[in-house]
């Protein structure tokens, strides 16, 4: 399908639905003189399509308004989705939000991209008694340490994407698996968690943890760490930068003309700029995006057709990843709607501690506190394989799906 016909759908859709994008929700949401309609369903979300995570914004939306357009042909009621545009940053989510809530009845909130944004999201959710869903957060511990009884994330967390760690490296033949591991820990609560979790589990299973090394959240700076990685000859590096930060590291080991043989860069190698700036050089790399094509049944093969009906598909590209995992978000929300004898809040919040749900990324339930149910969610792993992110872990047959490719060659053999 032509990317032409595909927009004159969007705004058609749009206009039905009442989903806008972000450029123009901020407008839209300032003219509602009643306060919002009781009537129908309203959905209230921010997505970063300005500051450091706004190359994930589109994908966000684009995976939120076909789960909209799913809903209003599932519903009985209308659903209505407001965004605005949180310029990645917390403080300017919570006045979104504020604004959005002011003016609208809104019956659940959606959540932004990485930990920082959707747990201030969750935080004002919690405050309002508003239900929650997020993803694109694999952090616990707010889960636990928080009180939390109305944030709900259908996302992989810290734990499955340790697990998903072992079952990636697993598929290597034991007599050429590799056994020394590095962890670059970003100094963030979530950067704590992860290494730790990686730590203790690919311990627990033989491997040797011989680096694991602090760095600050945000720097431009890898050298040393690099150097540190070589001496240790890491085979294995595990980490999860922001996106930005990533992308130097990648470049900053080809500089110093070093690579490990396995990288894994969760939430950094998240988003479809990672091959736009990095080109071959990020080939091989892996990532636990929570969703990756490649992935099938519960709804994936729904999800492509509508995703090419919409915004259409040159030949051999890819659905991104973050459009997947949104839309497995709004399938969370469509059984919860469905299930609820009302839509009162308690009535959600019985609905998303008490279903199984049936997503693009798995089956699974949620613990009281939000958390998916442990060891009911495989994080899947993708890797960067011909200029898109392809199914490495768990093995598919799906033609999107890639063998892992093992191990990274030299930068002078790309």
């Amino acid at each position: 399908m032509s990317r032409k016909t595909g927009d004159w759908r969007r705004r058609q859709y749009l206009k039905t639905t009442g989903a806008v994008s972000a450029a123009g929700i901020t407008a839209l949401a300032g003219c509602s003189d009643d306060g919002g309609s009781s009537e129908g369903i309203t959905i209230a979300g921010t997505i970063p399509t300005s500051g450091s995570f706004s190359s994930l914004g589109q994908d966000l939306e684009r995976g939120y308004e076909l789960g909209v357009q799913r809903m209003n042909e599932e519903l009985d009621q209308d659903v209505e989705l407001v965004l605005q545009d949180d310029e990645s940053d917390a403080q300017q989510l919570r006045e979104n939000l504020q604004q959005i809530t002011s003016n609208n009845d809104v019956d659940m909130i959606w959540g932004s991209f990485s930990s920082l944004l959707v747990t201030a999201g969750s935080a004002y959710a919690e405050q309002r008694d508003i239900p929650f869903l997020g993803i694109a957060f694999a952090y616990e511990e707010p889960h636990r340490n928080d009180d939390y009884e109305w944030t709900y994330s259908p996302f992989p967390k810290s734990r499955d994407m340790a697990r998903s760690t072992v079952g990636l490296l697993e598929l290597i033949p034991e007599d050429e698996r590799p056994s020394r591991v590095g962890i670059w820990e970003p100094n963030s609560g979530w950067g704590n968690e992860q290494a730790r979790y990686w730590e203790d589990r690919l311990t627990e299973e033989g491997y040797d943890i011989v680096l694991r090394e602090q760095f600050e959240l945000g720097s431009q700076d890898f050298s040393t760490l690099i150097s540190q990685s070589q001496s240790a000859e890491v085979e294995v590096l595990l980490s999860n930068p922001t996106p930005p930060g990533g992308i130097t590291a990648v470049n900053q080991m080809q500089d110093q003309n070093w690579v490990p043989d396995i990288l894994k860069f969760v939430r950094g190698a998240d988003p479809s700029a990672w091959w736009s700036a990095l080109g071959e050089a990020g080939a091989y790399v892996t990532m636990c995006p929570g969703w990756v094509p490649g992935l099938t049944g519960n709804g994936n093969e729904n999800l492509w057709q509508t995703y090419e009906e919409e915004y259409g598909l040159d030949e051999g590209q890819l659905i991104p990843v973050n459009v997947g995992g949104a839309y497995n978000l709004t399938q969370v929300a469509l059984q919860t709607f469905q299930a609820a004898d009302s839509m009162d809040a308690g009535d959600l919040q019985s609905s998303l501690r008490e279903e199984e749900f049936n997503t693009v990324i798995g089956d699974f339930g949620f613990e009281d506190n939000g958390l998916p149910a442990e060891g009911e969610l495989t994080a899947p792993t993708g890797q960067w394989w011909e200029g898109g992110q392809r199914l490495a872990y768990p093995e598919s047959d799906h033609e999107y799906s890639v063998d892992f490719q093992y191990p990274s060659p030299p930068w002078d053999e790309r």
